[in-house]
């Protein structure tokens, strides 16, 4: 693997792997019967897609798809539970994790709850991150109980809560757990359990988040209640934003729910993400809008799960990660724009506090890892610093993960513990590297690229140790090098506003529904190519060698060092992305540039 260290920035060597080549006939026969090129036939194929039903399924998703939420195991029992509390005045806590998942799955209950429950017997709960820590905590039982609570949903979290779950029995209350976090062996002994990665589970769909699980409950609630579906689907918006956040494949029954849920995002946003995208500079113009006179400036455009990733995303999640995640859960229930306002002002200004952290601590850690033999030749990153905040080592995980594309954990001081973040690169199941190790763990748990964990001092050392040999015995060379996965290979003559047309319906993208990565050679700089952003990036203007009738626009990030060779007309062969590209009120095409060779 070549590393190049500019301005402390790694980059990468990437290698290209392009698709395997499908069935030509099936492709024919699909490209014939949807009246579409051959190409976007291909990527259908890819994405397992094989006659004219499953494509209408794929382009035309429908809230018909959804699975009966009774399919779950426990629902039965779930909705029984709670019908019993609304019918008998029961207190009814809604308690949920700090990160984005578990607040709009607060926010979701909530709002479907409070219809049918007296305000007086309806409340929610998020856990402090730095009291507390991640997931039920005896604290939170002891809250209900105090405060004559007989039930507790809990959302997005809850189902390694074995002791604590006999704690709150003992207390005298009920929990009802909605998780989608890989179980242990034993179940926690709950009212009732819906998390449809237990084993014992025939739910057909494994992938959904926190915030999916919730609407699945509200869903057989309002099954039972004999209730309007459209009240429930009036909160899908709290799901696609979980979805993105919690990056959860955009598969199946996750794409109908993002899907359903950007159309109501995109009409009608609630106050509290009409606010925060205020803040992430996208104006929108709405029935509700604040003043006339900002609507009719407004730059209108369609959300896309990147925007909810990347702008709503990190300021829900800037509250929990630094003071109460409580005051998310304000903004997203909010009603009243001025107050929405207030509470996205006070997080916008935590998230840019937020990025400060995380820009200081990455540079640490990067400057750490250089200075250390060791850790520069380590085929997984453990790394270590107890004045680090632990509401970002999980993003700084990420960033070094990016950097140095290997296995990473970064672990600070938590009280007592040593606590940590992990994330992982593709093809390593960065869970079960951990819970390798769970002999000398107080807490783990997470999915296959994210996790979590606190351990005592006295064990860092053989953990870091027992880590990186679990990395080293189970991946190859290769696999330590990034790859870009590349869809089909085509000329810039096919890129007609048809294909163009056709492409934006292949969204939402996410895991699991990638957007394509096509592959054209032999292109060259049409004349107004040029370096920006300090000239660390490219602005490009590039046709096809003996083609200059179709020019396009370009954008490549972190390959400004290249514009010498493109400015002299070198050919060259790129990887990107086909996208729209919005800039003062026009809409253009684009091409997102991943990677360039020549």
């Amino acid at each position: 693997m070549v590393i190049l260290r500019v301005k402390k920035v790694f980059i990468l060597e990437t290698r290209w792997i392009l698709a395997q080549d499908v069935d030509k006939q099936l492709v024919k026969s699909l490209s014939e019967s949807l009246g579409i090129d051959e190409k976007l036939a291909i990527l259908l194929v890819q994405r397992g897609i094989t006659n004219y039903d499953e494509a209408k399924n794929f382009f035309r998703p429908s809230l018909s798809q959804l699975h009966d939420p009774f399919l779950m195991k426990d629902m039965d029992k779930a909705v029984d539970r709670l019908q019993r509390a609304m019918n008998e005045g029961e207190k009814i806590l809604i308690y949920g994790d700090y990160d984005v998942d578990g607040t709009t799955a607060v926010a979701l209950i909530y709002t479907y709850l409070k219809n049918f429950v007296n305000k007086k017997k309806i409340a929610f709960y998020i856990p402090d991150r730095y009291e507390e820590g991640y997931g039920i905590s005896y604290k939170g039982i002891d809250y209900a109980a105090d405060n004559g609570f007989g039930l507790v949903i809990v959302l997005d979290c809850g189902i390694k809560a074995v002791e604590k779950i006999e704690y709150a029995n003992q207390r005298g209350v009920d929990f009802i757990i909605c998780d989608h976090h890989r179980p242990d062996d034993v179940i926690p002994h709950a009212a009732a359990v819906l998390d449809s990665k237990r084993p014992d589970c025939e739910y057909p769909y494994k992938e959904l988040s926190g915030c999916g699980v919730g609407f699945k409950l509200v869903t057989a609630l309002s099954m039972r209640l004999g209730r309007p579906i459209e009240e429930v689907y009036d909160l899908l918006d709290y799901v696609a934003v979980s979805i993105a956040a919690d990056i959860v494949p955009i598969t199946g029954e996750n794409r109908v729910l993002a899907y359903f849920g950007l159309k109501l995002l995109n009409k009608k946003p609630r106050p509290g993400i009409e606010a925060v995208l205020r803040h992430a500079n996208i104006h929108r113009r709405g029935e509700d809008s604040k003043s006339d006179s900002e609507s009719q400036t407004a730059l209108e455009r369609e959300l896309t799960i990147s925007d909810l990733v990347f702008l709503i995303g990190p300021r829900i999640n800037a509250a929990g990660r630094l003071e109460k995640a409580s005051d998310s859960v304000r903004l997203l229930l909010a009603t009243n724009y001025d107050h929405a306002e207030k509470l996205a002002s006070s997080i916008n200004d935590l998230n840019s506090h937020r990025r400060e952290l995380d820009n200081a601590i990455t540079e640490q850690a990067l400057s750490m890892i250089e200075a250390d033999e060791q850790m520069r030749n380590a085929k997984s990153t453990v790394i270590f610093n107890e004045n680090w905040h632990k509401g970002v080592i999980g993003i700084v995980a990420s960033r070094l993960t990016d950097s140095y594309y290997r296995p990473t954990i970064v672990l600070t001081r938590s009280g007592n513990l040593i606590t940590g973040s992990a994330r992982s690169i593709k093809n390593f199941d960065i869970y079960d590297a951990i819970d390798s190790c769970s002999d000398i763990l107080e807490h783990f748990g997470g999915h296959k690229y994210a996790a979590g964990l606190s351990l005592k001092p006295e064990h860092l050392q053989e953990f870091s140790e027992r880590f990186e040999k679990y990395v080293a015995e189970h991946l190859e060379e290769n696999d330590l090098t990034p790859e870009l996965n590349v869809d089909i290979q085509m000329d810039f003559t096919n890129i007609t506003p048809k294909f163009v047309r056709i492409l934006k319906q292949f969204a939402p993208f996410g895991p699991g529904n990638l957007a394509p990565v096509f592959l054209t050679r032999n292109v060259i700089d049409a004349g107004f190519s040029r370096a920006v952003g300090n000239r660390k990036h490219l602005k490009l203007s590039v046709m096809q060698q003996g083609n200059t009738e179709n020019v396009f626009a370009g954008i490549a990030f972190q390959k400004g060092d290249l514009y010498e060779r493109i400015h002299e007309k070198e050919p060259f062969t790129i990887c990107y992305h086909i996208e729209e590209n919005f800039w003062q009120g026009k809409t253009t095409l684009q091409l997102n540039v991943k990677d360039i060779k020549f």
